[in-house]
């Protein structure tokens, strides 16, 4: 994959995907899902569907596109399906982590689950399966319990720690559950094919591409069970709703729902908001696109300077497993982005971006305008400086590699070559949400988790 070098965006570390619709293929509706959350992960997809009597699941590394051709979503044949789209780092970069995963009962029928998230503290479950992904040994677990599957995860999950929406199905039903803190979203939709249909996805983006309108979002602590019998739910822990403020930032798409507000107009409030906070004389505003987009455009409409575009985002290149040469790494971001030459040169230009990581993106952006001739670059960040990482459900960097828990924002102006850099403050950041403060997971930006962290507690 890119090395950190290249690709130095923070990483959701998956999308999931479920559709119950009786007369409808519904492998082909995973398929088209999976495709709208592509961007929470690229390394592997999968999808299980069943037809009312077996499992099948098709799993291999690469994009969905890569993945999966008509032929073999021919062979998931029946109503019902579930997808996952992964994102891991590095070093658990292989097949055996692809999901959905798929594991027996003791009744000879089978259990097929996707998770989107950050398990903590699996182990503790069970002394069973200790070697074993935490993934297969939450499939594992509720397999081995006697009860039904819905006795089983109203008995499991309660137990578990962490960020979690997970899919699961039998031969005959669609289950949907999200964690008691809401960390990473999940939404209900419903069909519109005249045909008792439902959808369950990451975001709503993906009910879109297939043809479903929003019902809601699933609630924190909620399991949802889906089958001939309709729709039904049920509450599995009570909600302490911590909803994750980087996917207002960063991870979810702009046309998506978050907490019944569109995301593409927070970003756009986040961005007017940075105008005000971090004003500077310019020419032109400037996004890096595409995630910056929508704040630079609020940016430009606060500040009154124009909006333009000055940097071109190959729309092919996700991401590669072909390593580049060293030299060719050194100017790998033009891999994703190059400048439009007659746009930036002479202009003092704000790019708009919405979070600095390591300061390696920036970097080379930067230099990239400063070749094109730009005169002044002044960097504005549509996020407050993040200062710690995610233990649920997010690749970030280490502490130690985030630029801003040792440099200020003039230091950070000075290693990343611009004539200044600013960051939007976490209250406005918060209140373009429209979610109280309590009710959001901030912690990259302050440090506060939702709950005991291991690996925080042992520093």
């Amino acid at each position: 994959m890119l090395r950190p070098e290249i690709d130095d965006r923070p990483h959701d570390h998956c999308g999931v995907f479920g559709v119950y619709a009786p007369g409808e293929a519904a492998a082909k509706l995973s398929y088209f899902g999976l495709f709208s959350l592509q961007h929470r992960g690229q390394e592997s997809a999968g999808i299980a569907a069943c037809d009312g009597n077996r499992i099948v699941v098709f799993k291999d590394m690469g994009l969905v596109s890569q993945v999966f051709d008509e032929t073999d979503l021919e062979s998931l044949p029946g109503f019902l399906a579930i997808g996952h789209n992964r994102y891991s780092p590095a070093d658990v970069n292989d097949w055996g982590n692809a999901q959905p995963t798929l594991s027996a009962r003791g009744d000879g029928s089978g259990l097929a689950m996707a998770h989107n998230g950050q398990f903590i503290r699996t182990s503790q479950l069970s002394d069973q399966y200790q070697e074993m992904s935490d993934i297969d040994r939450l499939t594992a677990l509720l397999c081995a319990h006697p009860g039904s599957i819905r006795d089983a995860a109203s008995e499991i999950l309660p137990r578990l720690e962490g960020a979690f929406s997970l899919v699961f199905m039998t031969k005959d039903t669609l289950f949907a559950a999200r964690d008691r803190h809401g960390l990473r979203p999940l939404c209900l939709g419903q069909l519109n094919n005249g045909n008792p249909g439902w959808v369950v996805a990451s975001e709503s983006a993906a009910l879109d591409i297939v043809g479903a309108s929003f019902t809601r979002d699933i609630e924190p602590g909620e399991l949802v069970i889906i089958n001939a019998d309709g729709v039904t739910s049920s509450r599995f822990a009570e909600p302490d709703r911590k909803a994750c403020l980087f996917e207002y930032v960063y991870l979810a798409r702009p046309d998506s729902l978050l907490g019944n507000r569109r995301v593409h107009n927070v970003r756009v409030k986040i961005g007017k908001e940075l105008a005000r906070q971090c004003p500077a004389e310019a020419d032109l505003v400037i996004p890096v696109p595409d995630s910056g987009t929508p704040a630079a455009i609020g940016y430009a409409a606060a500040s009154g300077i124009p909006y333009g575009h000055g940097l071109v985002k190959s729309a092919y290149v996700g991401r590669t497993f072909i390593q580049p040469t060293q030299r060719l790494r050194r100017r790998g971001v033009r891999l994703k982005l190059n400048p439009l030459r007659d746009v930036v040169d002479g202009k003092r230009l704000v790019v708009v971006d919405d979070s600095i990581v390591r300061g390696t993106t920036q970097q080379q952006v930067v230099s990239m305008l400063r070749e094109a001739g730009a005169a002044e670059v002044h960097v504005r960040i549509s996020s407050p400086p993040v200062l710690w990482p995610c233990y649920l459900g997010i690749d970030f960097a280490t502490r130690e590699e985030l630029i801003a828990t040792v440099k200020g924002a003039a230091e950070i102006a000075v290693q990343i070559g611009a004539d200044s850099v600013g960051f939007v403050d976490l209250a406005a950041l918060v209140a373009a949400t429209h979610v109280p403060v309590d009710e959001l997971c901030r912690a990259c930006f302050d440090g506060c988790y939702p709950m005991a962290i291991p690996e925080v507690e042992a520093r």
